[in-house]
């Protein structure tokens, strides 16, 4: 009996030995990988440019809505108040659409970065299988790594795959 409890501790102990794992620092990762770069910097500019297009149809109608209330003093208040109304309904339709274009963005940015994110896992997992990894774990902020060597952090080999694989 003592034999079986030491045969099955040693070929566990065996077992353990035979696992190859290493981690991959996730925060490097993606602050370093260039795709995922290139998006931000491409959204950025999208946004950027819609922020200024919000600005300026906003200062043009606030320009609109100051020359109404000039008019609106020498109107008749009935006229005035069915005018009011009416800019009312456009600056609510503006907002609406500027809003909605800005979800657009946003919706747009959050598919790319999942699709980035998918890639990511995809190269981890096929780098794990090629250099015969049992498993890779996910280190950085947020990660299940709390400590590893650093002989056992990969994250500079798979970031190299990443990268020279997006140049091409």
């Amino acid at each position: 009996m003592k034999q079986l409890i030491f045969s099955a501790i040693v070929m566990t102990f065996v077992g353990c030995q035979q696992n190859k794992i290493a981690f991959v620092d996730n925060v490097k990762l993606m602050d370093e990988y260039q795709e995922k770069l290139d998006m931000e910097s491409k959204f950025k500019i999208k946004a950027e440019t819609l922020n200024k297009r919000r600005d300026s149809i906003s200062q043009a109608f606030q320009l609109e809505a100051q020359t109404f209330q000039t008019k609106a003093d020498k109107m008749p208040a009935d006229q005035a108040q069915q005018e009011y109304g009416m800019l009312q309904q456009r600056g609510q339709l503006i907002g609406q659409q500027l809003q909605q274009q800005e979800q657009q963005l946003q919706a747009s940015s959050q598919t790319e970065m999942d699709s980035i994110i998918s890639t990511v896992k995809k190269e981890i997992k096929a780098f794990g299988k090629d250099k015969g990894y049992t498993f890779i774990l996910g280190g950085g902020e947020g990660g299940s790594v709390l400590y590893g060597q650093e002989g056992k952090n990969v994250t500079k080999e798979v970031l190299t795959i990443l990268n020279d694989k997006y140049k091409k």
